[in-house]
């Protein structure tokens, strides 16, 4: 079995894992992390590697062992921010809103890689220091398989109203992208602001409202 086989066993294996019970969709909360270019991880981290610090749900995605500090403008420090791999073509610095403003920088809601216009902000590393341009607050989104794609009858882009079922703190989130892809595995992602709000436990599961507003 090769590298590419052994993933997609890996994400059907979760996939039906997750999925086999109600209907409800897990929801992964987003802490600060980091992505980095090869160049900049070379410069943070010479003469290293991306190390394993745990597998994510999504298959091609895992936590390296490796983390940074943030310094904002105004000197305020984010510290031990994981750095997620593999390796991006462009380094990206995701945040909370609660955290941008106490870094005193105005980082957009965006997806993933929509850096145009984001801030910049100085990333530590035990060795190095480096500017980073590309600071964003993660717009809420869910990952899936192309099967529950289609089973909800939904493309990338679209645009989806969520019930979060937390007790005591039922939620309806709206302007939920869908990110609908052959190697994902389906999954919420919500911000740490988000999930608090909403009281997201462990066994919290998200319900896609289907109604003529989501088409």
């Amino acid at each position: 079995m090769n590298d590419e086989q052994l993933r997609e066993t890996i994400r059907r294996i979760i996939s039906e894992e997750l999925n086999k019970d109600d209907g409800g969709i897990p929801i992964g909360v987003s802490n600060h992390h980091i992505h980095l270019s090869e160049e900049d991880f070379a410069t943070l981290f010479p003469g290293q590697k991306f190390e394993l610090y745990r597998q994510l749900k999504q298959p091609a995605d895992f936590a390296a062992k490796q983390t940074v500090d943030l310094i904002g403008p105004n000197g305020f420090q984010v510290n031990h921010v994981r750095l997620l791999g593999p390796a991006r073509s462009h380094s990206q610095v995701e945040i909370s809103r609660t955290e941008a403003r106490q870094l005193n920088i105005d980082a957009p809601i965006r997806l993933s890689g929509n850096l145009d216009g984001a801030p910049s902000i100085t990333v530590k590393s035990p060795n190095a220091e480096i500017q980073v341009q590309g600071v964003i607050a993660a717009k809420r989104h869910i990952h899936m398989s192309l099967a529950d794609a289609d089973k909800y009858g939904l493309k990338y882009g679209d645009i989806v109203k969520v019930e979060v079922r937390s007790k005591d703190r039922k939620t309806i989130f709206e302007d939920v992208v869908a990110r609908p892809r052959k190697d994902f595995v389906t999954e919420m992602h919500i911000d740490t602001d988000e999930a608090n709000a909403a009281n997201v436990q462990s066994d919290t599961k998200a319900y896609i409202i289907q109604d003529d507003d989501n088409k």
